[in-house]
């Protein structure tokens, strides 16, 4: 099989980010949608196989330093029960999703939660993405300090209390999610932002099983994620500590929550930190203005990720972008770069669902190489951790490229079957019929290229 031009067709089918502009979204047909919990559910999530070791390791690194990677000196975090809103423009479903992570805070963090109408210590504002991107151009939606409404961010949005680094206990927090999105995306911000706002702030490119994570892999809380912010709000820790004093609690409280993680072989920790020129090269490859710059970063990345020695996600993800931007000639190096991407993800902690991304893509290869069987195995393989990780887009993909194949088969009833089934699936993810019909169409064209 050779890449080439399918890859190019292919690869904004893993949703791994957002267009600047975001999706065209019919808010007609939004507020038809299904949500998470009828399309996919009682949630599944996969829980966490890493050692308690490792674990400990990411809560201090996702905890004591920011994205931008300045170092927090002090934990912080609410104390006591945490009263939560939502206010602006407040799309459909929006509530529905937040009470369904509000339930699963609660039972599967064990936070004390709760959903109010009047004054509340985290607030959600839904923001139209147009005003949202004129104050902060690059976000899809973000989490702050010390303030309570979108106006009084706007007065003030460059303001010393807005560092994160200066709180010692957490009381008020703004989450700024999209009026105008796809539910899934709206879903998605909910998950990581009021995540964010009770528990760590960084994220790590290095895990894979989290979504704070910008490879954007992960789109809802995973098991991982909920043990951190259960250990993060256990009662032996306090806000105002240490680094050095929350680490040396840290052993006790993962034995108590998680026995497993203290049993069997350890494995080598993870190498820390990620240099700053690794991430710089990823987030340009993902924010160039044109393919060849992208390929350009995606191959400076991935230089950097074999000189460290890595073997996990960031090599991983290297492999990854440099398949994404790949030039037509360069369809087989492409192609090898995507079988080791699965390879590494396969022996990763979590790595069920960055792996489903990736033999997406492999899968559309199959197709555009007329490999049908290929196509079964590989969507076969790639739906159950993307219906387990609720993502509506990653799945109707995957279902659509099957029903492609089985069409080509001559299983033409099973193929017509599957693509009616992945309608609700293409709504959650794409947000309109006509995002869902583009993402068919786009699909059946590799056939003919």
């Amino acid at each position: 099989m050779r890449l080439a031009s399918s890859l190019a067709a292919m690869m904004a089918l893993s949703a791994c980010a957002m267009p600047a502009t975001g999706p065209q979204v019919d808010l007609s047909v939004q507020s038809r949608a299904i949500s998470s919990a009828a399309l996919f559910g009682p949630p599944r999530p996969y829980a966490t196989t890493r050692s308690n070791a490792q674990i400990a390791q990411d809560i201090l690194e996702l905890g004591f330093r920011l994205e931008s990677g300045r170092e927090i000196a002090q934990f912080s975090r609410f104390e006591g029960p945490v009263a939560l809103r939502l206010t602006g423009q407040i799309p459909p479903l929006a509530e529905i999703e937040m009470d369904r992570l509000i339930a699963r805070l609660r039972s599967e963090a064990g936070l004390d939660l709760r959903r109010v109408s009047g004054p509340a210590q985290i607030t959600v504002e839904f923001v139209p993405r147009a005003t949202m991107r004129r104050l902060v151009p690059e976000a899809s939606c973000f989490v702050l300090p010390n303030v309570a409404t979108w106006a009084e961010f706007r007065a003030a949005p460059r303001g010393p209390h807005l560092d994160w680094t200066e709180i010692a206990e957490r009381e008020t927090a703004l989450v700024v999610a999209p009026a105008d999105s796809t539910v899934q995306e709206m879903r998605d911000c909910l998950h990581e932002e009021v995540a964010q706002a009770l528990g760590p702030l960084n994220d790590l490119y290095r895990i894979g099983e989290t979504v704070m994570n910008d490879d954007n892999f992960q789109t809802a809380l995973t098991g991982f994620d909920m043990l951190v912010l259960k250990v993060w709000n256990h009662a032996s820790l306090r806000s105002g500590m240490s680094r050095a004093e929350v680490g040396a609690r840290l052993p006790a409280i993962l034995a108590q929550l998680n026995p497993r993680g203290s049993m069997g072989r350890s494995m080598p920790l993870d190498p820390i930190p990620t240099p700053r020129a690794w991430t710089d090269m990823i987030e340009n490859a993902l924010g160039a203005s044109t393919r060849r710059r992208s390929f350009a970063f995606a191959q400076a990345a991935l230089r950097i990720a074999l000189e460290e020695g890595w073997q996990d996600e960031r090599l991983a993800f290297s492999l990854f972008l440099a398949a994404r931007f790949a030039p037509p000639d360069q369809g087989e190096e492409a192609l090898d770069a995507l079988i080791s991407a699965a390879a590494l993800y396969a022996t990763r902690p979590g790595g069920e669902v960055p792996r489903a991304h990736v033999e997406l893509q492999l899968a559309a290869q199959a197709l555009a190489a007329g490999q049908y069987a290929i196509v079964l195995r590989l969507t076969d393989n790639a739906m159950e951790p993307a219906r387990r990780s609720e993502n509506g887009a990653l799945l109707s993909s995957l279902m659509l490229l099957r029903a492609q194949a089985l069409e080509r088969m001559g299983r033409i009833a099973e193929a017509e079957e599957l693509r009616r089934d992945a309608l609700p699936f293409a709504l959650f993810g794409f947000g309109s019929e006509q995002e869902a019909e583009s993402r068919r169409d786009e699909i059946a064209a590799l056939i003919q290229r």
